[in-house]
């Protein structure tokens, strides 16, 4: 998981929601139903999130899933911050085709439309994509998994695997996604070595946006890089960083 820079402040429709913040979570779910402007808003999160989901970073328009609006403290447990721009991201999965398709598929839901997440998480465990420090809490597996850091401590670990469980990171769906990346980054790797081709320059085709785009799964790809993807990035995208 990234961690997400916010850019902005939503637009002037969702400001003017908040200035006048619901109280309770009657009230955050009936006025957030009624919010006219969400595709607004979905907009200004998907350029800030250069088009990968919050949580898993999938490119969930690739993925046929689609996006949805991601209330990263839940509206139920915090009201106040329905319409609070820096509560909000972009996760995959929309209600009309995501989860739908998904299901089709036999996949349980992760993310934001993830059961534990859903019924409410932990704030004081729970690792926030808005958190300078998100992507030191994780690291990635060759068979597809996602790991609490093991140069972490024992607590950042644990909100490491609570953030995990709660949003189902590991949900067989995602694991396969991710293995299937690892393989593939695995062979063009083996590929560049054997030929002698350069790996910075593959580095700045697969870690720097296009299009203010992203390629699928860039914490996994950054970690796989390595040092050459930390000067990349510092040289072509140093917001990245």
């Amino acid at each position: 998981m990234r961690s997400i820079s916010k850019v902005g402040d939503g637009g002037y429709h969702l400001n003017r929601a908040h200035n006048n913040p619901p109280a309770t979570s009657q009230q955050a779910t009936s006025r957030w139903s009624s919010f006219g402007h969400k595709d607004e808003v979905l907009r200004f999160l998907l350029d800030e999130q250069y088009h990968l989901c919050c949580y898993s970073e999938l490119r969930a328009d690739e993925e046929g899933f689609g996006y949805h609006i991601e209330h990263v403290e839940n509206k139920s447990q915090n009201p106040p911050r329905t319409f609070d721009y820096s509560n909000l991201a972009a996760s995959a999965l929309d209600i009309v085709n995501g989860l739908q398709t998904l299901k089709v598929q036999g996949h349980a839901a992760f993310g934001g439309h993830a059961p534990g997440k859903q019924q409410g998480c932990d704030i004081n465990l729970f690792v926030s994509c808005h958190q300078p420090d998100t992507a030191s809490f994780f690291a990635y597996l060759s068979d597809g998994r996602i790991v609490p850091s093991p140069v972490s401590g024992a607590h950042e670990r644990g909100c490491a695997q609570h953030t995990i469980d709660t949003l189902n990171l590991n949900s067989p769906y995602l694991i396969t996604r991710r293995r299937q990346w690892w393989d593939e980054m695995d062979e063009l790797f083996q590929e560049h070595e054997a030929k002698g081709w350069s790996l910075e320059s593959w580095a700045v085709i697969e870690l720097v946006p296009i299009n203010n785009r992203l390629q699928r799964f860039f914490s996994l790809t950054r970690q796989l890089f390595g040092q050459i993807a930390e000067t990349t990035l510092q040289e072509h995208s140093p917001e990245l960083v």
